[in-house]
């Protein structure tokens, strides 16, 4: 691992805070923790002091290990250790970090450092002149399957050739990034194969049709069995029958029952408008999170804005991430973008949303 120290002291602000929205949300986050355990906060603290300044300066570090009264040296080893902290100075508009793990070397990586070299600066970590851009290799980011790729902030950038990486770095230089999509830059969804489906491509069989097939297998088998306890009971087998269709239906109603209790809390959905918003503005929320509110129905900032507690606990449980909407507070996000878009945004927490 390589090392790493802080910046130069020549660059080192003389003091940090976290604005209002960023002290507040921090002050809820050292909550989240049991009493004795705050020092569990102190990454997420770190990561809200990056998106704040744009990098972890030493003087956040301290105000950091005064909140959660830690040692000095415990935030430093933390700060030190990650690589998704920034120390010094980054780029302001893309902060490109190239993965040069084996999948992504052998997929043509080396080509991506070679295009950062010729558009930003022949060394990581030195800064554009306009302050602007930056570039560094990093250690592998979890998307082997779609390499080579490369991480830009929170977002991930996959399936690059060295062409797409300067139209990306193009893109990001002339404040356009935003118009790129993360993810891969190739015909695939997420992680599924190059070129689409190569197995369970064949139509699912609906409920209906499954239905009917177990009936028409059910009834041969129900009139072979009949027929002798009709003989041998004769009336009998008839009357004994009618309380067993009474308990059958009986035993439908708790089913509908459970249907309705597992749809309790569940968000109004609406069919998907001819623009729908840009919901990954939601911190949170990435491009496979998108998808599932989509497939939902969830497609408005103002949809979201509306959800009261039993609105979030059946989303937060349905996508089995128990809490995170509270934590990251989807709901007041989305209500400052469903009033005014990212200006309102920039208002209300002081930053650029994502």
């Amino acid at each position: 691992m390589s090392v790493r120290r802080l910046a130069e002291e020549s660059v080192q602000p003389a003091a940090f805070a976290f604005n209002r929205s960023n002290a507040a949300w921090a002050k809820r986050k050292i909550k989240d923790y049991p009493k004795g355990r705050e020092a569990s906060a102190v990454i997420p603290l770190l990561m809200r002091a990056q998106e704040q300044e744009g990098w972890v300066t030493k003087a956040a570090i301290e105000l950091i290990a005064d909140m959660l009264d830690m040692p000095l040296i415990r935030v430093l080893e933390v700060a030190t250790f990650y690589t998704q902290f920034q120390l010094a100075p980054v780029g302001k508009r893309a902060h490109i970090q190239v993965c040069g793990t084996t999948p992504c070397m052998l997929r043509g990586a080396d080509d991506l450092i070679k295009v950062c070299k010729n558009k930003i600066s022949a060394n990581p970590f030195e800064v554009t002149e306009d302050g602007n851009l930056s570039w560094e290799e990093v250690e592998c980011q979890g998307a082997c399957v779609n390499a080579p790729m490369v991480m830009i902030f929170k977002d991930s950038y996959e399936d690059l050739t060295a062409e797409q990486m300067e139209h990306i770095i193009d893109s990001f230089a002339d404040g356009k990034g935003g118009q790129i999509k993360p993810g891969p830059q190739i015909n695939r969804i997420f992680s599924a194969p190059e070129g689409g489906l190569t197995s369970l491509t064949g139509k699912p069989v609906k409920a209906k049709a499954r239905q009917a097939a177990t009936k028409s297998t059910a009834k041969p088998a129900a009139k072979s069995a009949a027929k002798p306890a009709a003989k041998i009971a004769g009336n009998i087998g008839k009357a004994s029958s009618k309380p067993a269709a009474k308990s059958a239906i009986k035993s439908k109603k708790p089913a509908k029952a459970a249907d309705k209790a597992a749809d309790k809390g569940k968000p109004a959905s609406m069919r998907k408008p001819a623009r729908p918003d840009d919901l990954k503005l939601i911190s949170g929320v990435g491009p496979k999170l998108e998808g599932v509110l989509n497939g939902l129905g969830i497609y408005k900032f103002e949809q979201v804005a509306k959800w009261k507690k039993a609105e979030r606990e059946w989303v937060d449980g349905f996508l089995n991430f128990k809490g995170r909407i509270d934590r990251d507070d989807w709901v007041k996000q989305a209500k400052a973008l469903a009033k005014g878009g990212v200006e309102e945004y920039i208002r209300v927490f002081g930053k650029k949303p994502r």
